[in-house]
């Protein structure tokens, strides 16, 4: 079982997310809505994950094909539903910026497998009526 503890430490909305190997996150709501801009907005760091846990696994995928990953960049938009509580993520693009001498195809197969076998984040998002949309871009 995973365990998470957080902690309110700044302000009304400012969070503090520690696991339990004692990595720490913080959260805060925008100043609009009575935050402080004390860490990053729990919605977007949902994205962050998303961002982390597709990284990981095209990476992985990519060392097990010995592609060499000399940079790895992914930039992630996103927009939630409007007028709606809760407020879920209608759709996300993201696109994979790979630096490397890298086999363009197997690049684009280990993100297809990332985002549609393996990434939990993006299996998540999903279920909840998210449309997830990307692109590759490798760069030698």
């Amino acid at each position: 079982m995973i365990k998470i503890e957080i902690n309110r430490v700044d302000g009304d909305f400012g969070f503090e997310a520690k696991d339990s190997n004692g990595h720490t996150v913080h959260m805060d709501s925008s100043p609009e809505t009575g935050g402080n801009n004390f860490g990053v907005r729990p919605m977007q760091m949902l994205l962050m994950g998303l961002g982390g846990c597709s990284g990981i696994d095209i990476v992985s995928i990519l060392k097990k094909q010995r592609q060499p990953v000399d940079g790895f960049r992914i930039s992630i938009e996103g927009e939630r539903e409007p007028g709606k509580e809760p407020s879920l993520w209608q759709t996300v693009n993201i696109l994979f910026e790979l630096k490397g001498n890298i086999d363009p195809e197997k690049a684009r197969k280990a993100c297809e497998l990332s985002i549609n076998k393996y990434c939990s984040v993006a299996a998540t998002l999903k279920e909840a009526g998210c449309k997830i949309q990307w692109d590759i871009r490798v760069i030698a």
